[in-house]
């Protein structure tokens, strides 16, 4: 069975990061997509694991190759998502969680529209500013750009299929479990255990009608 495809994204600050780390850990058979950016490694990030961290000329010839299913210009920096990468692991039966920004969040679901989209949103613009000031990781005038963006940002969620406001943590990763259950229990992803239970059944009405009354 292939895997869904999970797109959570929100503003910058909403903490589409932090659920995704907790749901990675609480939930069996998912995975997480890493993506590509053009953006400094902050500190504690990790090459391979947060983001592959690259040039804008590498970055340039991976979309001359074709190599992302979606790529975009965000914040002054170039992310892209790995085509290859999504697509063997959703081939091998797992979920796969990426963590994209609105622009690419949409991009990706002109192109999957299929796929489950989750929109993080924050309880309040001051817990969002509280949240990037705190995590101070941008300069002063980055810190500015994405508070200014948020106001767009965040008027993007009725293009998702579900919401979840992050104001608690656990509540927040476990309204997200609930999600990605209740997907994979969708009729149409498990058309091969529901065939296989009908074709017991029918075996088993044709040896009722085979026995005498």
């Amino acid at each position: 069975m292939i895997g869904n495809l999970l797109i959570i994204s929100s503003p910058s600050g909403g903490g589409k990061g932090t659920l995704i780390r907790e749901v990675l850990q609480t939930t069996p058979d998912i995975t997480f997509s890493v993506s590509y950016t053009t953006r400094e490694m902050r500190k504690g990030e990790m090459d391979g694991r947060e983001y592959f961290f690259v040039s804008v000329e590498k970055f340039q010839e991976l979309v001359a190759k074709d190599e992302f299913l979606e790529h975009a210009e965000v914040h002054g920096n170039f992310y892209g998502t790995s085509r290859s990468q999504v697509n063997k692991l959703t081939e091998s039966g797992k979920d796969v969680l990426l963590e994209v920004d609105v622009q690419g969040a949409k991009n990706l679901l002109a192109k999957v529209p299929d796929a489950v989209s989750i929109f993080i949103l924050p309880p309040s613009f001051a817990t969002l500013e509280t949240r990037l000031r705190m995590r101070a990781t941008e300069s002063s005038g980055d810190l500015q750009v994405r508070l200014r963006n948020s106001f767009q940002e965040v008027l993007e969620y009725d293009k998702f299929r579900f919401v979840v406001v992050n104001d608690d943590l656990e509540t927040a990763v476990e309204q997200i479990r609930t999600i990605i259950n209740a997907e994979r229990h969708r009729t149409n992803r498990q058309d091969a255990a529901i065939q296989g239970i009908l074709d017991g059944f029918d075996a088993a009405m044709h040896r009722f009608e085979k026995e005498p009354n």
